[in-house]
């Protein structure tokens, strides 16, 4: 028997953006029922920033949460792991974020890696899922936007050079146009409520797509759409798309993409016959076309991208195209079959794009165990010690020494220790463990100091006279393109994170 379903809303604040090296600093969220309504109180939680992280100090300016302040108010990582596993990660819990798939679900399964607990069964087992609100509401404006005000933002368009007004599906900005406005934007519980606000706007206006792409959070049902036995044009909404079309396509599957459970999908409104004559280096140029490459006016890419049927994608049948869809996402029915025909006829071209793409190199495996949690799965034979672990008290740990099979565990048990149960530790244990911590932040301070001073200068409205090169002055310019357009620098925060900095800076023989 199934347990009920209820949603929880959740959002993160977080020390940078790299899930496997950066950290979560603010949790918080509401659960609520099917209809939206709220159950209980809402969940608003610090975490404790170990002594061997460096926050960005862009992100801290844009969050405010100060390192000494998770340290006064928040909990450890190992008491928000069990927090949330005992308390947030229910049986029928249906996980809701803003972009959570690509951000706060990542940030959460290497949390949960790092503190022994399961990093992939809170999202599926015991009937739990997730859902990303981000491409629900780029498909809903795209197919059915009455109702919902949309924003806008400006652009300077390549070709032009004028200013031209481009869809935005900002969360902040969505908020205000619909007359909720989110005053504390980078709060997570702000920006929580911001969201429950825009799911009872979507909910509420458009319904049947709302349930609709509800349901379309499982793979399963994602699979029976978009499928290689019987493939078939479908509509979809991906950031990979461009703004002027609403991010949103007509696509067609391919072949299996190079990750298991996902499908290339070519984009109909290419005509393929443009790439049918590429040659496989032509076809490689694109593929591997570094950043200033592709941000080029005349770079075309290929219509070529993968889509995972575990990640929530917003997809729907073609028929929900109607005639307003069409003319307003300039889509041409009739090019599109014209489109669709020339490409089955080309399939050698096909072939060798999907050859190409598949052949390309994973990602450069992590020399840091934080960082190697999609390398494999967990050994069944070591099931039973993690289990102890997460469940030991910090005299537990301390006589617990297990032998492990997966040569993961071992350092990643020394830096659970060090950071949640000090008290834990041998005398070896703990020369290990600050021998590493002292490598680390002796590597990474030099950069982070220069960043400080760098956003000190910028605060100050003065430019720096020290530059060794050419490289460097374009980082710093562009540090203060970033920081600016953000609003004013708050000196209280640059001065807390380099006292951070000095706090956690290693000893000198």
């Amino acid at each position: 028997m199934k347990s009920p379903q209820t949603f929880f809303f959740y959002d993160l604040e977080t020390s940078g953006f790299s899930a496997a090296h950066d950290r979560i600093m603010q949790f918080a969220g509401q659960r609520t029922d099917m209809d939206l309504q709220p159950i209980g109180e809402p969940v608003n939680l610090l975490v404790k920033l170990s002594e061997d992280i460096l926050p960005s100090p862009e992100a801290i300016l844009v969050t405010k949460i100060t390192p000494q302040q998770t340290h006064s108010e928040g909990l450890t990582e190992a008491e928000f792991a069990q927090y949330f596993m005992d308390e947030i990660a229910t049986p029928g819990t249906i996980f809701v974020g803003f972009n959570s798939v690509r951000f706060d679900d990542e940030f959460m399964r290497h949390t949960l890696w790092r503190n022994f607990r399961d990093p992939y069964e809170w999202q599926w087992s015991d009937n739990r899922s997730r859902w990303d609100l981000l491409d629900v509401v780029r498909l809903t404006r795209a197919l059915r936007p009455n109702g919902i005000n949309w924003p806008f933002t400006e652009k300077v368009d390549p070709k032009t050079k004028k200013k031209v007004k481009i869809p935005t599906n900002n969360l902040v900005d969505l908020a205000r146009e619909n007359g909720f406005e989110n005053v504390n934007a980078h709060d997570a519980l702000a920006d929580v409520q911001a969201l429950i606000n825009v799911a009872k706007l979507l909910k509420d206006k458009q319904p049947q797509i709302f349930d609709y792409l509800l349901k379309m959070r499982d793979k399963k049902e994602v699979a029976k759409l978009v499928n290689l036995e019987n493939p078939q044009p479908f509509v979809y909404a991906s950031g990979r798309y461009s703004s002027d079309f609403e991010k949103t396509t007509v696509a067609f599957p391919l072949a299996p993409g190079k990750n298991q459970g996902s499908v290339l999908v070519w984009d109909l409104r290419v005509d393929p016959s443009d790439f049918a004559k590429l040659t496989d280096k032509e076809i490689n140029a694109k593929i591997y076309a570094k950043w200033e490459e592709r941000t080029k006016p005349d770079f075309i890419p290929l219509p070529v991208k993968e889509m995972a049927y575990n990640r929530c994608p917003a997809v729907a049948p073609l028929g929900t195209l109607d005639e307003d869809a069409q003319k307003r996402l300039k889509i041409d029915i009739q090019q599109i079959e014209k489109n669709l025909g020339a490409l089955k006829k080309n399939r050698g071209m096909i072939d060798r794009i999907v050859d190409a793409l598949n052949s390309r190199p994973g990602f450069a495996k992590s020399s840091d165990v934080e960082g190697q949690l999609y390398d494999s799965f967990l050994p069944d034979a070591d099931k039973a010690r993690v289990s102890v672990i997460r469940n030991a008290s910090a005299d537990d740990l301390a006589d617990f020494h297990p032998t492990f099979t997966d040569e993961r565990l071992p350092e990643l048990l020394l830096r659970f220790k060090a950071r949640n149960f000090a008290k834990s530790l041998s005398a070896d244990e703990k020369q290990l463990y600050e021998a590493w911590q002292a490598e680390k932040l002796q590597r990474e301070i030099p950069l982070y100091m220069q960043t400080l001073f760098w956003m000190n200068q910028i605060a100050a409205d003065q430019i720096p006279t020290d530059f060794t090169n050419d490289s460097e002055k374009s980082q710093f310019f562009a540090l203060k393109y970033r920081t600016t357009a953000r609003g004013e620098i708050d000196p209280f925060l640059l001065e807390e994170l380099q006292l951070w900095a000095e706090s956690i800076m290693p000893a000198e023989d």
